[in-house]
């Protein structure tokens, strides 16, 4: 039965402790500085910086606005301008899409004609 305890005992505390280093060696930038010259930074490891560098200013808020928004008019202008110019584009590639018709030399036109009026004449 003593066994068994210290069976479950060690497998659920050996892990924990065993993350709990592992953690903390994931948070060792101040304790290297602290460690000897060895133990620590290689020599040649270039010198922390005096001053960290600063994280963005996230809840600042930008300056106002120079320029003042635009009015509903311009802004039903601007749309109506837009869309124009989305219409005209979309003509434009409807034409360049169509293949361009082929056209009949007019001799050949002529005579399909009379040939279609003669054939209406002897069909009555």
């Amino acid at each position: 039965m003593l066994q068994r305890i210290v069976r479950v005992f060690g497998r659920s505390v050996l892990p924990a402790l065993g993350l709990a280093v592992a953690l903390c060696g994931c948070s060792s930038g101040a304790f290297i500085d602290k460690l000897p010259g060895e133990m620590g930074e290689p020599a040649d490891a270039p010198a922390r910086l005096a001053n960290p560098y600063a994280y963005p200013a996230v809840h600042d808020m930008p300056p106002p606005r120079a320029t003042p928004t635009m009015s509903e008019d311009q802004q039903i202008k601007l749309e109506s301008d837009l869309a124009a110019v989305r219409d005209r584009q979309e003509t434009r590639e409807k034409a360049a899409a169509m293949p361009p018709k082929k056209k009949k030399p007019a001799a050949a036109a002529a005579d399909q004609d009379a040939n279609a009026q003669d054939g209406a004449k002897t069909n009555p």
